[in-house]
């Protein structure tokens, strides 16, 4: 890496922080560097990255350049010879203390997220394979409209991402969708929709028929989310702001309801390790609060034989388990819908687990209960 790129990947490094997302201080510093090449720029993301994958073998008193050039060899010789590393290393050094008492540490997970993260786009329903030969992407997965991207093309400038033939959004997060099933003409409320990711899927299969209430406690997500929507040829949605609060937007009555809830984030720690150094135990007991009010408040706007599914991108046992147990102890009018993880066929459950080393993507949590 070139000295200038070391000095702005030092520079992203000393913004972030509890407040500040490596992400978007890496966004800040790039947008304010004019003349850098795009080879340029995916470096010092690299470097950033890596910096943060590899931060517990680093010694703190070395300046930030010195570091950033040790993570680099690391991160080199970790993909030449994973073996190198022990188990137990890893789990020492790669992740922070607390999470041993959240979740069982898989040695393939911690494995997996000391690596590069894959890209992974949706197609159109039923354009997986025409968008897999156009692009030279791969069908790497079971769910067939899911690509697999290791390619150099900028695709945000691509026709069909501008079309709305592909969207680039995580295996994991796709599968979310699918086990949704909502159909066409139902009626379905996505109470947490962000920035619009699974809104625009449900859409997709619900082939654009019936309704989709979006909804989010900031304005600005939302405004992302109609842009998105045009993009993508999606109209069979409703916009309505909703703070989270027992006071519900509308009083409609749901087919399906879907709570992709604000989590810690655990299971995106492969492409998010700034997250590892950031999140702690107290945050996850905060958000098991917020997570137990949304499902709590939305309860009500599901309607009899219509369908609740709780989805968080995280696998402590705080934010996944016990939050389902205590939902199903508090609203036994909601029995749990069986899942089959489209992963592994023969795995079915009432609650499942999408581990990263499984998917290829980020991990998942994911409950479903019908009302009766």
């Amino acid at each position: 890496m070139n000295p200038i790129a070391e000095q702005i990947a030092s520079r992203v490094i000393a913004r972030a922080g509890r407040r500040v997302p490596a992400d978007a201080a890496l966004r800040i510093e790039l947008k304010s560097c004019r003349g850098l090449s795009r080879a340029d720029s995916a470096r010092i993301a690299h470097a950033v990255f890596d910096y943060y994958r590899w931060r517990g073998w680093l010694d703190p008193e070395q300046p930030v350049p010195e570091q950033i050039r040790r993570t680099t060899e690391l991160a080199a010789a970790f993909k030449a010879r994973p073996d190198l590393i022990s188990d137990e290393e890893l789990i020492q050094r790669a992740v922070p203390s607390w999470i041993e008492r959240e979740m069982e540490l898989k040695t393939g997970w911690i494995r997996l997220i000391q690596s590069e993260p894959t890209l992974w786009l949706r197609a159109k329903r039923g354009r997986g394979r025409a968008l897999a030969r156009e692009l030279d992407a791969t069908c790497a997965s079971p769910l067939s409209d899911a690509l697999r991207y290791d390619g150099e093309k900028d695709l945000f400038r691509h026709p069909g991402f501008h079309s709305g033939d592909f969207e680039i959004q995580d295996v994991a997060s796709q599968a979310v969708g699918l086990l949704c099933d909502p159909q066409p003409g139902e009626n379905w409320w996505d109470a947490c929709a962000g920035e619009g990711g699974k809104t625009l899927h449900l859409s997709d299969l619900m082939e654009n028929r019936g309704l989709i209430r979006a909804s989010d406690r900031a304005g600005w997500r939302l405004k992302r989310l109609k842009l998105r929507a045009a993009r993508a040829k999606c109209f069979n949605y409703r916009l309505m702001p909703w703070d989270g609060g027992v006071r519900l937007p509308t009083r409609t009555r749901f087919d399906g309801v879907l709570i992709d809830a604000p989590c810690s984030g655990v299971g995106t720690w492969q492409r998010n390790p700034h997250a590892r150094w950031t999140t702690t135990p107290d945050d996850v007991l905060e958000l098991k609060g917020i997570q137990q009010r949304l499902l709590s408040h939305v309860a009500p706007a599901v309607k009899t034989g219509g369908r609740l599914i709780y989805a968080v991108c995280t696998l402590t046992r705080t934010e996944t388990s016990d939050v389902s147990d205590d939902f199903e102890s508090r609203f036994p009018e909601f029995r749990p819908l069986t899942l089959t993880n489209p992963f592994a066929r023969g795995n079915r459950a009432a609650h499942l687990w999408l581990w990263p080393e499984q998917t290829g993507g980020s991990g998942m949590f994911i409950a479903a209960w019908t009302k009766s």
